[in-house]
Formats: C-alpha cells, sequence, structure tokens
C-alpha cells in the first residue's frame, strides 16, 4: 500500500454553464413538489447563447393532469427558471436573465414507468429506476469530506459570496477550481497545487498587469483563508493560466443537466453510480439512495465505528426492495463490515431501505433541492429540512445495534 500519493479534486461554481442548468432543472423539481409532495419530475435542462430549453417528464396535481398544463403553469415555470439565472447573477450581452429565448418541452410521465413506481393494493412503492449508487465519508475534515474535494468548494463558495456582496467587483458568474494535496497514510500533508480559472470584468488579463496583478492577490488571499497555512507552504498556483476570461457560462459553453457529477459527490475519491442527481424527484433511487448511503457512511464514520466507509446500494425498477448493500471501511472498521451491513439493515427505522422507508426517513418530498445543486450534495451543513442526510442522528443506534 502506498504511503504518499498527490491526489487532486475540483469544483465549478455556481455560474458554471453546467450547474446553471442544474440549478434551473433543480428549481423546477421544487416548483412541483412545492404544489404536490407526491410529484413525479424528471427534468433535463440545456444553456447556450441567450437560450434555455427545459425537456422531461411530470406529473404533478393541480399541475399537470391528464396531458394538460393548469392555468398559468407555463408562465410560473418560466418566471422560476428566470429568477434563478437572476440569482446566479447573469447580466451579460451572451445570456441575460430577462432576454434569453426560452423552451419548455416538460411532458407527462410514461404510464409504464409510473406503473412500476406506484404502489398498488398488492405492491409496496418501487424503485424509479434500476441502479447502483455509493455513499462515502471520511473523518479528515469536519464535513467528513475528502480535504481536495472540500477545499476546492470553499474557494469557490467564498468567490461567489465576495462576488454577491460587491467584495470582489471585478469577478463574473463562471469559475472553477482545483486543489491537489500530498497525502502521507491517510492525511493531507501538503496543498502542491491549486487552480483558480475565474470569469472576470474586462480588463482583469495579462495586458493589464496592474488588474491582473490584483486577481492573483485576491485568489490567493481567498485560497490562505480557506487552506490551513500549514498546507501552504510549498504551494505552486495556476490563476486563469490561460491569460483571458471573459466570455463564460452559457454564452461561452453549452451546460446540460447532469455532467458534473464528480463534483457533486466526493471529487473521485469515491465510486460513483453513474446516475445524476440535479432534476429528478426522490423516488427516483439515481438521488434518494445516493443520499441514503452518504447519510450512513457518515454516521458510521462519526460513530468511530470506521475512519474511511464506503457504501454500495442496488435496486431494481418497480421493486421496493434492495437487492444488495454492500460496506466497506477500507481496513479501517473497528469491528467486520458485514457486521456494519446486518446493524444497519436491522435498524427498524430505516425501513429496510426501501424507496418510500428512505424518503420519509430523511423527508424528501420537499421542496429543499435548488440549494444541493452547487458546491456539492455533500459535506453541507443540515438546516432545518435542509441537507438531512447531512445529520449525525444514527449514531446512537449504530452503536446500540453494534454493542
Amino acid at each position: 500500500m502506498r504511503t504518499t500519493y498527490l491526489f487532486t479534486s475540483e469544483s465549478v461554481s455556481e455560474g458554471h454553464p453546467d450547474k446553471v442548468s442544474d440549478q434551473i432543472s433543480d428549481a423546477i423539481v421544487d416548483l412541483f413538489l412545492s404544489k404536490d409532495p407526491e410529484a413525479r419530475v424528471a427534468c433535463e435542462t440545456l444553456t447556450t447563447t441567450n437560450l434555455v430549453v427545459l425537456a422531461g417528464e411530470i406529473r404533478c396535481k393541480g399541475v399537470y393532469e391528464n396531458g394538460a398544463w393548469a392555468p398559468g403553469a407555463k408562465e410560473e415555470i418560466e418566471q422560476v427558471v428566470r429568477e434563478t439565472v437572476k440569482r446566479i447573477g447573469y447580466e451579460q450581452e451572451g445570456f441575460h436573465w430577462q432576454t434569453f429565448r426560452f423552451e419548455n418541452n416538460l411532458h407527462g410521465q410514461s404510464a409504464h414507468i409510473a406503473q412500476g413506481v406506484d404502489a398498488g393494493e398488492n405492491k409496496d412503492e418501487g424503485a424509479g429506476d434500476q441502479g447502483i449508487m455509493f455513499g462515502y465519508a471520511t473523518d479528515e475534515t469536519p464535513g467528513y469530506m475528502p480535504a481536495t474535494l472540500y477545499y476546492s468548494h470553499k474557494i469557490l463558495e467564498r468567490m461567489a459570496a465576495d462576488r454577491h456582496s460587491g467584495a470582489a467587483p471585478f469577478l463574473e458568474p463562471d469559475a472553477k477550481s482545483q486543489v491537489t494535496l500530498r497525502y502521507e497514510g491517510s492525511l493531507p500533508v501538503a496543498a502542491t497545487a491549486v487552480v483558480v480559472s475565474t470569469q472576470h470584468k474586462p480588463g482583469y488579463d495579462e495586458d493589464n498587469p496592474a488588474k491582473r496583478a490584483e486577481l492573483e492577490a485576491y485568489i490567493k488571499k481567498v485560497v490562505a483563508d480557506v487552506i490551513p497555512p500549514v498546507l501552504l507552504r510549498e504551494t505552486e498556483y495556476f490563476i486563469n493560466p490561460t491569460g483571458k476570461f471573459e466570455i463564460g457560462g452559457p454564452d461561452g459553453d453549452a451546460g446540460l443537466t447532469g455532467r458534473k457529477i464528480i463534483v457533486d459527490t466526493y471529487g473521485g475519491a469515491a465510486p460513483h453510480g453513474g446516475g445524476a442527481f440535479s432534476g429528478k424527484d426522490p423516488t427516483k433511487v439515481d438521488r434518494s439512495a445516493a443520499y441514503i448511503t452518504r447519510y450512513l457512511a457518515k454516521n458510521v464514520v462519526a460513530a468511530g465505528l470506521a475512519t474511511r466507509c464506503t457504501i454500495q446500494i442496488a435496486y431494481a425498477i418497480g421493486v421496493s426492495k434492495p437487492l444488495s448493500l454492500y460496506v466497506d471501511t477500507h481496513e479501517t472498521g473497528k469491528v467486520g463490515d458485514d457486521k456494519i451491513e446486518q446493524a444497519i439493515l436491522g435498524i427498524a427505522k430505516l425501513g429496510g431501505l426501501t424507496p418510500r422507508a428512505i424518503r420519509t426517513h430523511l423527508g424528501l418530498n420537499k421542496p429543499i433541492y435548488q440549494r444541493t445543486a452547487a458546491y456539492g450534495h455533500f459535506g453541507r451543513t443540515p438546516e432545518g429540512d435542509f441537507f438531512p442526510w447531512e445529520r449525525l442522528d444514527l449514531v446512537d443506534d449504530l452503536k446500540a445495534a453494534l454493542a
């Protein structure tokens, strides 16, 4: 086993074109769930120069029934989309929240999918799709997340806060970050490289050395505020390495829902099942099962049962009972991985990890998803109904089950 190695993760800002698409799709999920907690939504968004296109399948009482939209529903959808883009901050010639062209191609959910998912007289609610989902946790950061991704997110969150507050008026919404850490054993000991590419106002480029220096100094200050100084003693910085980044967001590159699944999860430090989260209601186990496995893994580590934990779960479409549950503590476990699996399946309030039980336990049938669609779905602070999969309320149950 290697004891010294480099590992890298990246993040993208709320203004990245793919993240604009994710936030729009999740704003649509929230809109429908606010009208009908049992709504079914699968919304994909395309963004490009002055254009936003929605496509997908829905079912929502009072909004879209029997193949028809309720009066005013289409107008409300468009308003939500434009407000989402406005909140992100796009008021540019190539992408402006007031003037982009909008297409709504949402339509009714397939009856064949619906009959597999819906509960019936002799059938519990089934999974909304087949698939495998993974959850992960590590004790290397306060949020039980890989440090490389944790710091990549924090850099961009700070930059976005400064842009919105006016503290960094030269910033525009689109940005990316990347952090490389050297590990010794399981601990990060040095940040060897930090990459930040950010869209900026005209003039903050290599043709204007003074303003370019101002931008670089600002980025380095943000990094120093986010990453502990002990890790920054040998860091190489790459700040806007192309030299100029004025054209960004959907005007610079088309965006699609679900293209940043590694940014959304664990930065490559853990497996990913392949399914994206944004735009999907919680009957889709791509989303809800990934949330419950994160919740389980985080509580396993927080309970002191391991310092790292990966959990996999699998489902078949229309079937309520999971096909498998797999726990891997990467040789850091205090008890056998099989015993942790048995303990999880034996905790009554988890309901055997059926899709309905997951949604009930975590309270997922609520409009809580737009806030997940930038800066990662995991490692966030639970607040009220938001980010319930980050709670540590299963620790005592796990300890009792394994006593």
